[in-house]
């Protein structure tokens, strides 16, 4: 029954992936046209030189898609923000809560633990080998980021005899 519920959640991320690579948003396009494929987004982030759509899943989901347009609303880059390579850039001691919100959307939970004096923001994401997991931002009381973790997320299933 495991196996089966596996391979059926892997055929249905294969599916939602290969979805995407067809209908995907292009640098060049309008807002009007990000909006027509992706809908409203779950947040505006005002840039430098533009702003960015953040089309975030969280707290359920495992994406956050970054959409950056230039000045004039037109997409300048598109990308997965929730991923390996994109948490790697998070720098201990230099950003912030908002450095942290810009480039990720919000996080799936901000929660207090009793090990650390500040608040650990929880970002769910899928790595490239389709496994649920966790990335934490550990926040001091400035809301500066003093170090982060990642782990596997595992689901806690009740009445579970296996």
């Amino acid at each position: 029954m495991k196996m089966i519920k596996m391979l059926s959640s892997l055929a249905l991320a294969v599916l939602l992936l290969g979805a995407c690579a067809t209908t995907a948003v292009q640098p060049g396009m309008s807002r009007e046209e990000v909006l027509a494929h992706y809908g409203k987004p779950s947040r505006v982030v005002p840039l430098g030189t533009g702003s960015r759509l953040q089309y975030s899943g969280q707290p359920a989901g495992q994406s956050a898609v970054m959409v950056d347009l230039d000045a004039a609303g037109k997409v300048l880059t598109v990308r997965q923000a929730l991923q390996a390579s994109e948490f790697a850039k998070v720098e201990s001691g230099k950003w912030t809560r908002e450095d942290v919100e810009r480039e990720f959307g919000r996080p799936a939970s901000v929660d207090r633990v009793g090990s650390w004096s500040g608040d650990v923001m929880t970002y769910r994401w899928l790595d490239h080998n389709l496994q649920d997991m966790l990335f934490w931002v550990y926040l001091d009381g400035r809301n500066v980021v003093q170090r982060t973790g990642q782990g596997m997320e595992i689901p806690i299933r009740l009445n579970d005899n296996n």
